[in-house]
């Protein structure tokens, strides 16, 4: 088995995630900020399927420490980072028709 077909079996698996509280993909959490996984990714998938290996062949070695090497935002700063960003897509819409 190839690495694509291997990266899309896996990128199709769902799991509850804490953050949303619901079901997701792995192709969403391997997305999730941007060019980078979501941080918990590692917590959430490594009783599935061995992430850790996945994610480092996928990303490499620099993105995967970038990733994973910074402890993860608290609950109240992710939630601050998104209504920050809430209020910037608000402001950058334009108004009425």
């Amino acid at each position: 088995m190839e690495d694509h077909d291997i990266l899309a079996r896996v990128e199709a698996l769902e799991t509850r995630c804490p953050k949303l509280g619901h079901q997701v993909p792995f192709a969403y959490c391997r997305k999730e900020s941007g060019a980078l996984p979501c941080s918990r990714a590692l917590v959430c998938w490594s009783p599935r399927f061995p992430v850790a290996l996945v994610l480092r062949k996928y990303l490499g070695d620099e993105a995967y420490e970038a990733a994973f090497a910074a402890p993860p935002k608290s609950r109240i700063q992710s939630l601050m980072e998104a209504i920050e960003a809430a209020k910037e897509r608000c402001s950058e819409a334009p108004s009425g028709p």
